[in-house]
């Protein structure tokens, strides 16, 4: 398994979630790492990306809630997830992305539940 994701459950509103991604070294050191989410009959969309140069992206949606960052001592790129919604349930996918090649890896998901 070259990314394995942990970390999901049920939170009730207002609550933090920290998911993690483990890479191999050779994926994470070759490409961004990301997170996205899968909410049921929707299409699968981008929540943050870290870049190996230290930058980062976050969709609009979760900017000052949510936190990613990468520990390169660990190959794990982490998602922390605070002030949480119902609208953010649901499953969350570990991403690796060479924005040269063009070219993907995809982790098992995990998912998150939002309580009202």
């Amino acid at each position: 398994v070259q990314l394995q994701a942990s970390g999901g459950g049920l939170v009730q509103a207002g609550g933090s979630l920290r998911l993690s991604c483990a890479a191999s070294p050779t994926i994470f050191s070759n490409n961004a790492m990301g997170w996205y989410r899968q909410a049921p009959g929707k299409q699968r969309d981008l929540v943050a990306r870290a870049f190996s140069s230290g930058s980062t992206y976050y969709a609009d949606s979760v900017k000052g809630r949510f936190t990613i960052s990468r520990d390169n001592a660990k190959n794990t790129v982490y998602l922390q997830m605070t002030s949480l919604k119902p609208e953010d349930t649901a499953v969350y996918y570990c991403n690796a992305f060479n924005v040269i090649r063009d070219s993907q890896y995809w982790g098992q998901g995990t998912q998150v539940t939002v309580s009202s």
